[in-house]
């Protein structure tokens, strides 16, 4: 991966660590930490100021396609071809939980601007909303759920 100065068009570092293709990047709020979802099956912390991989994130079982930090930059959602979603604490690297629901490969994660939900798009023809925070049910909202006419 690259990292490039937007006004100046000059690139500034490369990052480097994911051993195949990389499916999504997203800024912490901070803008100081930048994750990274790879169909290596892991996700990946880089500090942006030094480009120095800070952690990589395992538990997935297949490709990661979607990364989103919560509005806090506290947690971590990803997404992957395994059909499940995954919590993870960024401070420490920890997985919070496992999210699943979804019978086929989770395409999009991403938080509510008030982090308590997080929704997730998927190839089955859903979109689920779960609870977002570590210590919730692991079970989404049914009544949230959306699909496809």
């Amino acid at each position: 991966m690259r990292l490039w100065d937007v006004n100046t068009g000059q690139h500034l570092r490369t990052l480097t660590g994911h051993t195949h293709w990389v499916y999504s990047v997203s800024f912490s709020p901070d803008g100081q930490t930048l994750a990274s979802g790879s169909e290596d099956n892991t996700v990946r912390l880089w500090d942006i100021n030094t480009g120095r991989q800070l952690r990589t994130l395992t538990g997935h079982t297949d490709y990661v396609f979607s990364v989103s930090f919560s509005p806090d930059g506290q947690t971590l959602a990803s997404g992957s071809e395994d059909n499940t979603v995954r919590l993870w604490d960024v401070n420490t690297g920890q997985q919070l939980r496992p999210l699943t629901g979804h019978t086929h490969r989770v395409f999009s994660v991403s938080f509510s601007p008030d982090g308590q939900t997080l929704a997730s798009g998927s190839n089955d023809g859903t979109v689920l909303l779960w609870y977002a925070t570590p210590a919730a049910p692991t079970e989404n909202t049914e009544s949230e759920t959306v699909q496809d006419p």
